[in-house]
């Protein structure tokens, strides 16, 4: 779920960055620091949205840039354990699917993808055995989160699940709601 933050931090402007707007020059240099940054109580930092406040400037002997007291609102995804989430398949693999949903990517290991035995077709697809439903690359999913690891600081893992009801691939959900009627 994407949500927006109120964050505080301090920003070092170099003496070579001094001469520009002191505004647009902090909100540069957070720019670069934050977004991707990834931190478990956080989520990713996506986007910074803007400045509520820089204080005056600290200057600090034997350093020639400028220290400055920021307060900021950045927009952050922060996945949540049994969120829905709709994203798009990217990567198919012998062991499952990637599928991006916001920001991050999630895996549907094979076995959470359908109640049918899942073959792999190929690079390109995942088909069920008795079904033939057919998982490839572009289709558009509908999953739940029931996993997630900020093991890896550089990444956030997703688990993703698409064996519950009015789970799966939008197309096959479609079907189904035909079938109903």
């Amino acid at each position: 779920m994407f949500y927006e933050v109120e964050m505080e931090d301090v920003v070092r402007v170099p003496p070579d960055m001094l001469k520009g707007n002191k505004e647009e020059t902090v909100y540069n240099i957070l720019r670069l620091s934050y977004i991707g940054m990834i931190r478990k109580e956080l989520g990713k930092v996506v986007s910074i949205k803007d400045i509520k406040e820089v204080s005056e400037g600290m200057i600090i002997p034997e350093d020639g840039g400028v220290y400055y007291k920021v307060k900021f609102v950045a927009y952050v995804y922060r996945p949540e354990l049994n969120e829905l989430v709709y994203g798009v398949v990217n990567t198919i693999t012998d062991f499952g699917a990637f599928v991006t949903i916001g920001p991050v990517d999630g895996l549907v290991h094979i076995s959470q993808i359908m109640d049918d035995e899942v073959i792999v077709s190929g690079k390109e697809a995942l088909m069920g055995k008795k079904t033939r439903k057919v998982l490839k690359i572009k289709d558009i999913v509908r999953a739940r989160v029931i996993s997630i690891s900020y093991k890896d600081i550089t990444n956030i893992k997703v688990a993703l699940t698409m064996r519950q009801v009015g789970l799966g691939k939008l197309d096959w959900l479609k079907e189904e709601k035909k079938k109903k009627k």
